[in-house]
């Protein structure tokens, strides 16, 4: 800090020998004055920042309650006040002394009589524009509806009569029509700017003063008309402005800016003396605050270590050490603190080291618990839930389960009733089998459908925390897998045992048919021709059963290939009868290509209409919605009914196979439905609609990763 005061002084001085060397030089003033201004604020700012970090510490110190920091705070506020206060009434008068004298070396008159010059030469200028605008007017009604013949023939007479120097004709491609000036050296006008030009087309007058030369000004003005035959014409007119006045105005402008130069002068001299007594003033004041810390932080800094070594000791830290400068009594209470200190820290490490080697083991078991599959959830002697792990959350769901929470399910908020019937599951498996341990299944309902659970518990016995464990799997899934595979044998079988004997009862009532129908009597006939019709269509009947069985069990791998899903859906769509039912589509003309089996994609599409179709048998007015569209990289399919929709006890079972809520039919369709959208890797939702019928959305995607990984 001793040597940061020091540099800072030494700048100083630099700084003021630099304002000063400014002050006698008006154009090293002029040149100098930015970087003068910010090595002064630069040098402010560093000196701002050293003391605030100091006062900081100190403020930190009090805070804290640091032994000896009281009397820091008083020894810097005596120095500033003996600082500040003749400081600040010294720069004070100063400042208003120098801005005083500077003002007076001014007179505003001078200032008033520049200002009203260069007004009026800009108001005689911009009347001599007008008188320019309106002849140019004129002379533009005059040549309106005029050949060209005309036209050229009658501007030499308008300008000789307005009495301007040039004049000019331009067609509204820029070529010149005609041309008239009073110098007969010029041969050719001057030209618009194609920017001019083009706002001249658009029927608006162009009027400027430009300066040709250092005394020299010209004026310019632009209009528009029309000629004989309707086509657009420029009609521009050129006026010099005389050399005296055009001097004259130059003169004026060229004084009142050399003024205004004087005038920054003066504001310059000002910021400047004021700056320099700002930046003296400051580096004393600062310096003074800096010296008066550094003293204070010197006579105060031994209490201070010995009482943070004391504070640090009683909080745990045995590892501060303070510094012994010499041999006093303070120097000698320092060290024996130092040795005590010392023979505490070695014993906090070896409880450490015991306190590490546990931890560990913890965090082991809890990396394994935190990446179990399983849930797994710790109560209390009370069944209050202590602590879960991560797939515990997301079996039960991951909005009312904390890895820590001391509450009963009752009493922890109506996210934690979905806990309660695991929770009640489990207090009466543990009352039935008291300590060993118990495994039971139990179902639940939730907003995604049915949850099968797999409970096993177990009771905790310790000295410390007794309370029991609870272990469970979400065999949802597992469930569902069997009971396909066990429908899927099921109809292997049936298909194999009911179409074997179904084609002879086909051929023998066909047969009995053909061989008893000229040995009986026409009643007999009748009767055996309805009796043999109805053995062949119930035989047709079963057979198309059998047939469903048999795709259901027995699905070949799909095929996949590039299709239209659009042009698809329209192609089964045309076996349908658009005139009991009404169609509300919503497909695009463009094709909608994915990568798919055409055949299984063809029956998931009829399985869905003919779904739809059973469902507003009985509607009046019955309407089957289609939607199909492209979302990121899946292709989304949307078929919606106006029937009675499913009931809600079925919802969650609607795709398991002989699941159906007509008279007839196998319920197959909406579980072969399912398994081909499995076979794409997509996803099927369905959903009652809020006023009738039923919504079945499905997303496939667009490519198909396992064809992907088979092609690769």
């Amino acid at each position: 800090m001793r040597y940061l005061i020091i540099i800072t002084l030494v700048l100083g001085g630099v700084m003021l020998y630099l304002l000063s060397s400014a002050s006698s030089n008006t154009a090293l003033f002029a040149k100098d004055l930015p970087l003068l201004l910010g090595l002064g604020v630069a040098m402010v700012v560093i000196l701002l920042l050293l003391v605030g970090y100091q006062l900081l510490r100190v403020r930190r110190r009090l805070k804290a309650r640091v032994f000896g920091a009281k009397l820091t705070l008083r020894l810097v506020l005596l120095f500033s006040l003996v600082a500040v206060l003749p400081g600040a009434l010294i720069y004070s008068v100063s400042v208003q002394f120098l801005v005083g004298s500077i003002e007076s070396w001014f007179d505003v008159r001078v200032d008033k009589a520049l200002e009203g010059g260069l007004s009026l030469g800009r108001l005689n200028l911009d009347a001599s524009l007008s008188e320019l605008q309106r002849a140019a007017n004129t002379m533009a009604l005059n040549l309106t509806e005029k050949t060209t013949k005309e036209q050229i023939s009658m501007l030499h007479d308008l300008r000789e009569e307005a009495g301007i120097y040039e004049a000019a004709l331009i067609d509204a491609d820029g070529a010149i029509v005609s041309f008239s000036s009073s110098d007969p050296a010029s041969l050719l006008p001057q030209m618009l700017a194609p920017s001019v030009l083009s706002k001249v087309r658009r029927q608006q007058n162009y009027a400027v003063i430009e300066q040709t030369g250092e005394y020299s000004l010209r004026l310019r003005a632009a209009v528009p008309l029309n000629d004989a035959m309707g086509m657009m014409e420029v009609l521009q007119l050129i006026q010099p402005v005389p050399d005296q006045l055009a001097r004259d105005a130059a003169m004026v402008e060229q004084m009142y800016g050399d003024y205004q130069k004087l005038s920054l002068s003066r504001e310059g001299l000002k910021r400047l003396y004021t700056l320099a007594l700002t930046v003296a003033l400051g580096l004393a004041l600062l310096s003074a605050l800096l010296l008066a810390v550094l003293f204070s932080e010197k006579l105060s800094s031994p209490l201070g270590f010995l009482a943070a070594g004391t504070k640090a000791v009683a909080q745990g830290d045995f590892s501060k050490r303070s510094p012994v400068a010499g041999r006093d009594e303070l120097s000698m209470l320092t060290s024996s603190f130092n040795s005590m200190t010392q023979q505490l820290a070695e014993a906090q490490l070896t409880a450490e080291t015991h306190q590490t080697q546990l931890s560990q083991a913890k965090g082991y078991l809890e990396s394994v618990l935190a990446n179990l599959s399983a849930g797994v959830i710790a109560f209390d002697e009370d069944f209050a839930m202590q602590s879960a792990n991560r797939s515990a959350r997301k079996i039960l769901g991951a909005g009312y389960i904390d890895s820590k929470v001391e509450k009963s399910p009752e009493e922890s908020g109506p996210s934690s009733l979905w806990l309660a019937p695991v929770v009640a599951a489990a207090r009466e498996s543990f009352r039935k089998s008291s300590s060993s341990p118990w495994e039971k299944q139990i179902e639940l309902e939730t907003d995604g459908g049915q949850q099968v659970l797999l409970l096993r518990g177990s009771q905790l016995f310790s000295e410390i925390a007794a309370g029991y464990v609870v272990v469970f799997d979400d065999i949802t899934h597992l469930l569902r897998a069997q009971r396909d595979a066990a429908w899927s044998e099921v109809a292997r079988r049936l298909a194999h045992e009911i179409k074997n004997p179904l084609t002879p009862i086909q051929l023998s009532a066909e047969r009995l048919q053909i061989g008893l129908h000229d040995k009986v009597g026409s009643e007999s006939r009748s009767f055996l021709n309805r009796a043999t019709s109805t053995i062949v269509n119930q035989v047709t009947e079963l057979k198309g059963m059998v047939d469903e069985f048999s795709q259901y069990a027995r699905s070949p791998a799909p095929i996949f290939k590039t299709l239209d899903l659009n042009s698809l859906i329209r192609e089964v769509l045309d076996l349908y009868d658009f005139q009991k039912l009404q169609f509300n589509l919503h497909i695009s003309d463009k094709a909608l290509m994915m990568s798919g089996d055409i055949t299984k994609l063809r029956q998931l599409i009829h399985n869905l209409l003919q779904n739809a179709e059973q469902a507003v048998e009985n509607t009046a007015n019955p309407e089957i919605y289609i939607r199909s569209d492209l979302m990121d990289s899946n292709v989304k399919l949307i078929v919606r009914d106006n029937g009675d929709g499913f009931p809600p006890e079925l919802l969650s079972r609607a795709f398991e196979p002989y699941i159906t809520t007509k008279s007839k039919g196998t319920g197959l369709g909406l579980a072969i439905v399912k398994k081909i959208v499995e076979e794409h890797d997509g996803k099927i939702n369905i959903t009652n609609a809020k006023h009738s019928g039923a919504i079945i959305e499905i997303n496939l995607p667009t490519k198909i990763k396992t064809q992907e990984n088979s092609l690769g």
